[in-house]
């Protein structure tokens, strides 16, 4: 059964444009990784990713007329490729952060701190989830298109007295360097009560284009960060030695290298396998850098046949995506879709909307997933969701490791 947060379907309603419908900062990239929309905004028509090319080509067509005019499109494609995305076009985009100085410290968290997560399922039933999904991997296994991964999720509700307020939550989410912070303004709520905003701190590129050069760096497999430095390291070295992490990140690299051997000329991993982190997390990660044959394929379109990788689905992709609507008790929405812009040359920024939440007024609902393949724990895959809840919990004022409370989490082991 699915119990939906905002059920896009049913509950969606024109509104005005928003004054802010979309931005991102990379606090690596000063030049391009930070986009904040400008000037008029127009949405664009909703629908799925099969109309996505055709509703896009007037915006890359007036490019020929238009001699970069700073014109930008952005938004948030959907986790079900078949269900209505968000874009939005403006005028323009500026590269400084609202309201952000150089090197101002990130505003307080608030005093007045919200009620406790609620998680939904909770840890056990999420445990159950994955003990279905392995049960099913080691029936099919040796099968043709068997089952070989499913990435599970689970989502916190959150609650708070008043409107959390986004630019200093937002700010809190930039503190940490690794990691891409946005906000995409969504559809608003039937009701009118409020706006719904998309923000996250992702610290996935699912791709970058610049003229004919495309960059993707998936992340599968991972680790929560630990206080103690010896600790830290003995389990990131534990990550970087798991097999089964090590055949987790494979399957989504070689899905990606398969999805964009076609459009290329030149494509490759000229950096290996490596292990990243961000301040809660240790991830291993493979750096794709490609030449396209056709420069002028807009990256848009290009993140969109990519997605929904295996990172965030599984493998086979459909078989898995049926098995997460049947086990995901919440829908996911915009959740493990992909976030990004597009300027009139193609060239873009789209990432992997991870470590997010769908805010609605004083709600929000928060999000985290891990890739379930043979060899997975239950016990260790739900800790490791509750630990990639941490930084937006800590963002929002509650101990980053209220998701690792759950009594059925008590002595897992790291995962």
């Amino acid at each position: 059964m699915t119990l939906p947060f905002l059920d896009a379907t049913l509950t969606e309603v024109p509104s005005l444009p928003p004054d802010q419908p979309f931005s991102f900062r990379n606090a690596r990239d000063q030049v391009r990784g930070q986009v904040c929309a400008t000037g008029p905004v127009r949405p664009l028509d909703r629908a799925g990713a099969d109309t996505l090319a055709d509703r896009v080509a007037p915006f890359f067509g007036a490019a020929r007329d238009a001699d970069d005019d700073g014109a930008l499109i952005g938004g948030a494609l959907p986790f079900d490729k078949a269900r209505p995305d968000c874009l939005w076009q403006v005028a323009g985009g500026h590269r400084a952060w609202p309201g952000a100085t150089a090197g101002a410290p990130a505003r307080p968290v608030p005093e007045q701190r919200p009620a406790r997560p609620c998680p939904q399922p909770p840890a056990n039933g999420y445990m159950d989830s994955v003990a279905r999904a392995l049960e099913i991997m080691r029936t099919e296994r040796g099968l043709p298109d068997a089952l070989t991964k499913v990435v599970l999720a689970r989502s916190l509700l959150v609650e708070d007295r008043m409107a959390f307020a986004l630019p200093g939550l937002m700010a809190r989410l930039a503190e940490d360097p690794a990691v891409t912070v946005f906000q995409v303004a969504l559809p608003q709520d039937a009701d009118g009560s409020a706006p719904r905003q998309l923000v996250g701190a992702t610290p996935e590129l699912l791709l970058r284009k610049r003229g004919d050069s495309i960059v993707s760096h998936p992340l599968a497999g991972s680790a929560r960060r630990l206080d103690d430095p010896e600790e830290d390291a003995r389990n990131a070295n534990a990550l970087a030695r798991s097999e089964k992490d090590r055949r987790e990140h494979g399957l989504v690299v070689e899905y990606i290298l398969d999805m964009l051997a076609p459009v290329c000329k030149r494509l490759g991993t000229p950096e290996g396998t490596a292990l990243t982190t961000t301040r809660s997390m240790w991830h291993i990660g493979t750096r794709i850098e490609g030449r396209l044959k056709d420069p002028e394929t807009p990256a848009i379109l290009l993140a969109a046949a990519l997605h929904p990788t295996p990172a965030v689905c599984g493998l086979p992709c459909d078989r898995a995506a049926r098995l997460i609507r049947d086990l995901e008790p919440v829908a996911r929405d915009f959740y493990a879709g992909a976030v990004g812009w597009c300027d009139r040359r193609g060239d873009g920024d789209w990432y992997v909307a991870i470590r997010c939440a769908e805010l609605c007024g004083a709600r929000a609902r928060l999000f985290a997933g891990a890739g379930i393949v043979l060899g997975s724990d239950p016990r260790a895959e739900a800790s490791e969701t509750g630990a990639k809840f941490g930084a937006f919990l800590s963002a929002l004022g509650l101990p980053p490791d209220a998701a690792l409370s759950d009594p059925s989490l008590h002595n897992q082991p790291n995962g």
